[in-house]
């Protein structure tokens, strides 16, 4: 399959619109713990496309783009996003680099992708960003979700605290 230089840029930046419109209106309302382990839960039906040969690569390979994923790209989205307490609701908190960060990954994403284009076949090329994108998506989440553990077992342990005190 051959796809034109203009086609793969219109297809990324309509991509990236749909996940800053996403990101914009998941932003508004509380966080849940559904919420935060659907989307890598949902994202991991992906390695199905692995079952077919044209999008294998070696595991090593595979293991490198999860890596450098789950330890290099994800650290700023890590920065800037957190979760805070409104209420008796937790929500997403970023600052105000959050959409420049995630514009610029999705930067070097297409401009690396022309670079391994050149050694790697489109349905692999396709493969190990899937599966760097899930190393980031999988760690950011799962910092997210400790975050939001932290917050309930406070409001948890402030719950229970009256209750202890009038039982002694």
């Amino acid at each position: 399959m051959v796809a034109s230089p203009l086609l793969t840029a219109a297809v990324s930046i309509v991509g990236l619109c749909g996940v800053l419109v996403w990101r914009v209106r998941e932003g508004r309302t509380a966080v849940t713990v559904k919420k935060l382990v659907m989307p890598p839960v949902g994202m991991a039906t992906g390695f199905c496309m692995f079952l077919v040969p044209l999008f294998r690569v070696p595991w090593t390979w595979a293991l490198a783009a999860f890596l450098i994923g789950a330890i290099v790209l994800a650290y700023p989205l890590l920065l800037t996003s957190s979760l805070r307490r409104d209420g008796d609701t937790i929500m997403m908190k970023r600052s105000s680099a959050f959409f420049a960060v995630v514009i610029v990954l999705a930067a070097v994403r297409y401009f690396a992708r022309d670079y391994f284009d050149k050694f790697l076949t489109l349905e692999q090329t396709g493969g190990l960003f899937f599966i760097l994108a899930f190393g980031m998506i999988l760690r950011w989440r799962l910092h997210l979700l400790s975050l939001y553990a932290k917050l309930t077992r406070a409001d948890f342990a402030l719950e229970r605290a009256p209750e202890e005190a009038a039982a002694e």
